[in-house]
């Protein structure tokens, strides 16, 4: 018996709570409280007039309190404070039974005897009509008061409810108004969200690195929902040990997402859902003081995370984070599930270009020969991959020195600069095949000159059906008396720059046609040239000269100025000063450099 009259008591509680929920929503959306309005103040001097009585009032039925947004005859301070107490009020009588009360002396009836209407109005004759919402909610009354005793009769009955209804339907209009108003919010905001999701769709189906993906995914959820942080927690990928890139980043800052630890992200990967926090308390109890203590520092009041799942494994979290508490609801989370299933496969793809794009940087890095040592020159090398992480090219240098020179004697040195067409696996393929080639056909013609060794790359890529094609300049370097005699052949690369003491910095003009498989068989030709002592060669591929907006033959003079002014500097030294000022810090393509000064006459060795 205990039990079921405490759970009669809860259930009614509980429907009196719902009801008072619903009042206070409904007044809400009437826009009215404790200030006047004009519509309000209308309906009481007409309640007013038409019953001749000196007060009329529209009185809502809020948490605790009953304001008068329409009044008309009451003196201060109700025409200022427009509030009052609604325990034990006549309106309180009103919004419980939901039925008119007409008093002819609320001084005596007991329904009555308290209340702000009849002490501080002086009420004797009271009469007050509900106010329902549209789903007959009551939200207060339209009353008529009067001092003195009165018998009302059903004619003024009935024209209080005629005017009630006037009112009421002023509430309703202003109720379905408002819902109207947010129902088209509402269909805007999923609208807005919808058209996210598409935005993730064909955004994300784009993207080719990890980093690309963020930014895109931030961009999108952002704009949207607002949140002060979005970031991804990836697992840890391994990574070759001869890859000379920098590992890859952390995608999400070390501050925010710890790389070992409790924390949501590392929930949402365990558990493969979305994991919410809001504050620290509960980052504390769920993830331990060490946690809380960094969510504190990062200034957070909510997080959401979701699991980045791809075919097949999950490779981290996305992050959201808030400054003020956020709770997603229904659309907010199906859009944050549709994003996230969208960066899962662009990361996916991403990570998978990358591991490609770390081979072909290999393969091509592989290629780039370490110098030999011969007296009487001095070499150095650079290599600039492009910024672009997925623009690996076919770029590439080689130096390598000769069994036997064109003229016979010993001690030749061939070196090459060249760039294989395309950004792919397959141009640094090409660049391994032609760089491996012209080393052959140098060793097997070692009377022909660079340009027999050229015309044998091209006999062969023709033969094998290679279909490689680019630009290239190929040179050999032989002693002389004073200095050395330099040979080479351009195949429509950019001019070797050369600068010799007491002269101005040259280009090594004249080319002939670029490599490619439709071309050969056309003549080609090489020049001679003599080196002195101090003289400073420059190879370079078009990286270092081509950029967006800018004159390439602007960029070969300020490289040939900087060869000129860095005679007496470090060839590597020298090399890195080129590629910062002419190049820039991130190129947009590879750049290559081979440099060479002669530093005395060669001196043959005695054996």
């Amino acid at each position: 018996m205990f039990r079921s009259g405490r759970t009669g008591r809860i259930a009614v509680a509980g429907e009196r709570d719902a009801a008072l929920a619903g009042r206070l929503a409904a007044l809400a959306r009437t826009g009215l409280s404790a200030s006047a309005d004009a519509a309000m103040d209308r309906f009481a001097r007409l309640v007013a007039n038409v019953l001749d009585v000196p007060v009329a009032l529209v009185a809502l039925a809020e948490d605790g309190r009953q304001v008068f947004p329409g009044m008309a005859g009451a003196g201060r301070p109700w025409s200022v404070s427009r509030q009052a107490a609604l325990a034990d009020s006549v309106c309180a009588y009103v919004v419980e039974s939901g039925a008119p009360l007409v008093v002819a002396d609320a001084r005596t009836d007991p329904r009555t005897l308290s209340g702000p209407v009849v002490t501080h109005l002086h009420a004797a004759g009271y009469m007050g009509v509900p106010l329902t919402d549209p789903r007959g909610v009551v939200l207060g009354a339209l009353c008529a008061v009067d001092p003195r005793p009165r018998r009302w009769s059903e004619r003024e009955v009935q024209a209080l409810e005629d005017l009630a209804a006037a009112c009421e339907a002023e509430l309703r209009l202003r109720i379905v108004s408002r819902q109207a108003e947010e129902a088209r919010a509402e269909t805007a905001a999923l609208l807005a969200r919808s058209e996210l999701v598409l935005r993730a769709s064909e955004v994300l189906a784009d993207t080719t690195g990890v980093e690309e993906v963020r930014t895109q995914v931030g961009e999108l959820i952002t704009s949207d929902l607002k949140p002060v942080y979005v970031g991804f927690s990836l697992e840890p990928v391994s990574r070759p040990a001869r890859a000379r890139r920098q590992p890859r980043a952390h995608a999400q800052a070390p501050q925010v997402d710890p790389d070992g630890g409790a924390w949501p992200t590392a929930r949402a990967v365990q558990d493969k859902r979305l994991v919410e926090v809001h504050g620290a308390g509960e980052v504390r109890a769920a993830y331990g003081r060490h946690a809380a203590a960094r969510w504190e520092s990062l200034g957070f009041a909510s997080m959401v995370c979701l699991p980045l799942t791809g075919t097949h494994r999950t490779f981290g979290a996305l992050a959201l984070a808030w400054d003020t508490p956020h709770r997603p609801d229904v659309a907010e989370r199906a859009v944050l599930y549709a994003v996230s299933g969208y960066a899962a496969q662009a990361l996916e793809r991403a990570l998978f270009l990358d591991d490609r794009i770390d081979v072909a940087r290999q393969l091509q890095e592989a290629m780039l020969t370490d110098l030999p040592t011969v007296d009487g020159l001095e070499m150095a090398a650079l290599y600039r991959p492009a910024a672009a992480q997925d623009m690996v090219g076919g770029d590439w240098y080689d130096a390598f020195t000769l069994k036997r020179a064109p003229d016979g004697e010993a001690a030749a040195l061939a070196v090459t600069i060249g760039d294989i067409t395309g950004h792919d696996m397959r141009a640094a393929t090409l660049m391994g095949q032609a760089r491996s080639m012209l080393r052959q056909a140098d060793h097997d013609h070692p009377d022909g000159g660079p340009v027999t060794a050229v015309q044998a790359l091209e006999s062969a890529n023709t033969a094998l059906d290679l279909d490689l094609s680019g630009t290239l300049v190929h040179a050999h370097l032989t002693p002389a008396a004073d200095g050395w005699t330099l040979t080479w052949t351009n195949a429509g690369h950019p001019a070797p720059l050369l600068a010799r003491p007491g002269l101005s910095c040259e280009q090594l003009d004249g080319h002939d046609l670029l490599l490619h498989p439709s071309l050969h068989g056309h003549h080609r030709t090489q020049r001679r040239l003599h080196l002195p002592a101090g003289a400073t060669l420059l190879l370079y591929t078009d990286g270092l000269v081509e950029r967006p907006g800018q004159d390439i033959d602007a960029g070969i003079q300020r490289a040939c100025a900087l060869l000129r002014e860095g005679s007496g500097r470090p060839l590597e030294e020298l090399l890195e000063t080129i590629v910062d000022r002419v190049a820039g810090d991130a190129p947009g393509d590879d750049v290559a450099l081979l440099a060479l000064r002669v530093t005395h006459p060669h001196h043959a060795d005695p054996a």
